[in-house]
């Protein structure tokens, strides 16, 4: 199994296949609108518009496991776009953990755990994969976006 045998949910309800992203680095976050550290969303942003024409893409996954996100994956994506100026791609809200989790994260979490096991441990769990698909880093919700810059420059 590869990130590319995954299938995703936009915002829009249409689904689609991860394989789209091949050859491309990426930062793949779980989201939430109502969470404390909803601010990241402007680094998040930041990184990608200064990364975007090196071919990063940024991919936020709204979860409301944490009870922490709006009621509609729409309501959700708008909020971040008016709040927080999000251009990057946004989905379908998902569970995150458990038996209802989003098979990409079960394979995220599966290729790089963290230090007290691989569940999300809340919102704004971070994880960098490389153009080939490899997982690369996985970084806690308290993380400044910008502070994975250096590793996000070595995957691109």
């Amino acid at each position: 199994m590869s990130i590319y045998d995954y299938d995703v949910t936009s915002e829009d309800g249409k689904s689609y296949s991860m394989e789209k992203y091949r050859g491309h680095p990426l930062i793949i976050v779980n989201t939430a609108t109502k969470c404390g550290f909803a601010p990241q969303f402007k680094q998040l942003e930041e990184i990608y518009q200064k990364y975007e024409g090196q071919g990063l893409i940024v991919l936020g996954f709204p979860s409301n496991q944490f009870k922490q996100e709006l009621s509609s994956s729409e309501e959700a994506a708008q909020s971040c776009r008016t709040t927080y100026g999000v251009s990057f791609p946004m989905h379908k809200i998902n569970d995150v953990n458990g038996k209802k989790a989003l098979p990409l994260f079960d394979y995220l979490t599966e290729q790089a755990p963290g230090t007290l096991g691989s569940a999300i441990k809340w919102n704004f769990t971070k994880f960098i994969v490389d153009k080939e698909g490899n997982v690369v880093k996985r970084y806690a919700p308290k993380t400044n976006p910008l502070k994975m810059v250096d590793e996000i420059e070595q995957v691109i």
